[in-house]
């Protein structure tokens, strides 16, 4: 059929058109004449930091080379010597936004030139922070990384609040530094609402990846680099009726899953539930931590208020930290831990980001939603308080302490319902990050923040980022978006240069689950109405199909075999109206409610498929086939 009112696309792996551009990079190179004096520039080369630039160029023998990207100050200069070489091929990283930059080109033989990289407008994003407070003396260099909650996504700043580094695509959640000098950071590729992306991307800050990991029940929320090199990543059983509940270790070579744990094996589903608390997503696991010493994993549950530690070899449980309302008096017994000492302490309620200190501490993101176990006692957000804070716990005595906090004294000017982290540097030296507050008409809401009518300029998003050194605030700085978290880093690291060629992708997707029951559908022979405004977009891996339905449609995605009409793969598409009560990425949310996503991915396919929809009653062509 060549009539179609579908849309089509074709895409390749972002790693491939990354590597296309690299390619045309080197060729220029080798085609033209480019020096020092007057070097190839490419702004933005590998497609999602339009903050970069490579700069390329000969010199006649091995030369080191030291670029300067020029401050609006001096204090903001961003240097970096590269190794010896002839063939010139320089990441210039932190440029700043609609703007013309001085690069300084320092080589080794002592000549010295400047050229002018001007980068332009981007959208979506806070060219500067509403406030910062911090000097550049104590930002040596090293910017603030924020990861996206929303719209805005991840971003660099440093010690003006001035952005250097950006992405602008939805790379999501944890962002960390690898021992290898580059980034683990989750996949812009969403699998599944209302956040679960394809996996775990090993990147440089200039943008390049070099691997990503797909996951079968996809990524979301944390990932954690072990000592071998080797990734722990929490995830989801795929097509299972329950999210949030599983983390795997991945071989860092062949993407393949080494270890599992489930953590319904040991924790009972229906116990000690949080105001957020549903059945599909009972723990919500935010964060994953490995410790060396006591060889377990600790998990950050926050739909029942619960830091959990469990034996990495058997999976079975060691200790629970949380309120014990609500919680089976044999486990109670067993697991938790009776409050000690003489100063101050709360329970921690739908924490994120819990770590394991170097003496056994924990230290964790106390967002205190509601804060109560018992639905009489719930706190209004615009009475709370959210806060770092450091337990001691005692595993022989099974006693804990409070030893540190910060932000409960600024009460509801520093609480967020959702998301935020800490980072431990040494005892006394710690970042506290509360990325999602929101006001409405200047009372803190309610709600989700993500969910605020954000087209009143009346509702505003915020986010506030503090270190603390030995009692003192150093540093401060307020964004006006939410951010999922926060991490400061140099954009240069010694030892970590760019490696040329293509990237990969390793692991795999899994097979998408189908719908059983065959719909009855009259086949109406009529396209699919453009009404729809449907959209079919093809990768290496997987299909997405986009459209828009009138809420409460039955909606079915249809591939049947042109060959053999008994085998047809049937899709459901939910379009009732859904707001998830865990929205710690809006990212992905669509800007009209009627809008629907599907992916399907092309794992347990083979063969030509005639792509058909079922809307109610009806069956419509799209006029596209599907080669697999």
């Amino acid at each position: 059929m060549e009539r179609k009112t579908i849309g089509y696309h074709r895409i390749s792996h972002l790693v491939e058109r990354q590597y296309q551009n690299e390619e045309a990079m080197r060729k220029e190179l080798e085609r033209g004449n480019y020096t020092a004096e007057h070097p190839y520039i490419v702004v933005n080369p590998y497609l999602v930091n339009p903050l970069t630039a490579m700069i390329l160029f000969k010199t006649e023998k091995e030369e080191a080379v030291t670029l300067t990207v020029k401050g609006k100050e001096a204090a903001g200069d961003i240097t970096h010597t590269f190794p010896k070489a002839k063939e010139q091929i320089l990441p210039v990283l932190g440029l700043y936004p609609e703007y013309d930059n001085t690069v300084v080109i320092a080589v080794e033989d002592g000549t010295v030139y400047e050229v002018t990289v001007t980068t332009e407008q981007i959208e979506n994003m806070p060219y500067q922070a509403d406030y910062i407070n911090t000097t550049s003396d104590y930002m040596n260099g090293q910017l603030m990384f924020v990861t996206p909650a929303g719209d805005s996504l991840a971003g660099g700043y440093d010690y003006r609040g001035d952005c250097r580094w950006h992405l602008v695509e939805p790379f999501i959640f944890d962002m960390k530094p690898a021992a290898n000098g580059r980034i683990l950071i989750g996949s812009n590729r969403l699998l599944n609402m209302p956040y679960y992306t394809a996996g775990v991307c090993e990147m440089d800050l200039v943008g390049k990846i070099y691997t990503e990991y797909c996951i079968p029940g996809g990524y979301h929320h944390d990932q954690f680099e072990m000592e071998d090199g080797n990734l722990l990543i929490l995830t989801q059983e795929k097509n299972a009726a329950t999210a949030e509940d599983m983390c795997v270790l991945v071989d860092r070579e062949s993407g393949k899953i080494i270890k599992s744990w489930d953590y319904k094996k040991v924790l009972p589903q229906q116990a000690a539930k949080s105001g957020s608390w549903s059945e599909h997503d009972w723990f919500h696991n935010n964060a994953v931590w490995y410790d060396r010493r006591t060889n377990s994993l600790t998990l950050s549950g926050r739909h029942q208020d619960a830091v959990i530690n469990i034996d990495f070899e058997t999976g079975e449980l060691n200790w629970i930290i949380g309120d014990p309302e609500g919680w089976p008096e044999d486990l109670v017994s067993r697991y938790f831990f009776t409050p000690a000492g003489s100063g101050d302490f709360d329970w921690q309620y739908e924490q994120h980001a819990c770590m394991m200190l170097p003496d056994g501490d924990i230290m964790l993101f106390d967002n205190g939603h509601w804060r109560a176990k018992n639905k009489e006692r719930y706190r209004l957000n615009r009475d709370n308080f959210s806060r770092g804070v450091r337990y001691h716990i005692d595993t022989e005595k099974m006693t804990i302490e409070q030893v540190w906090q910060f932000g409960k004294e600024r009460k509801n000017d520093f609480f967020s319902s959702y998301i935020s982290n800490v980072e431990y540097y040494r005892d006394g030296y710690y970042l506290v990050h509360s990325g999602g507050m929101g006001y409405n008409h200047g009372v803190t809401c309610e709600e989700l923040p993500v969910y605020m009518n954000l087209e009143d300029p009346e509702c505003v998003l915020k986010s506030i980022t503090v270190e603390i050194m030995d009692g003192e605030l150093v540093y401060e700085m307020h964004l006006p978006s939410n951010y999922y978290r926060a991490e400061k880093m140099s954009l240069y690291r010694e030892g970590a240069n760019l490696d040329l060629g293509k990237g990969r992708v390793v692991g795999n997707l899994g097979v998408t689950g189908e719908f059983d029951t065959e719909v009855p559908a009259e086949n109406t022979g009529e396209l699919l109405p453009e009404a729809c405004e449907a959209v079919l977009t093809e990768e290496d891996d997987r299909i997405i199909f986009k459209a828009k339905f009138k809420k409460g449609q039955l909606v079915m995605f249809q591939l049947e075999k042109e060959d053999d009409p008994e085998e047809i793969h049937r899709y459901f598409i939910s379009t009732s109206a859904q707001k998830f009560l865990a929205m710690c990425s809006g990212t992905f949310l669509p800007k009209d409610d009627r809008e629907v996503t599907l992916n399907v991915d092309k794992e347990g396919l083979n063969g030509t498929f005639d792509v058909r929809v079922i809307i109610d009653d009806s069956k419509y062509e799209t006029g596209l086939k599907l080669k697999f």
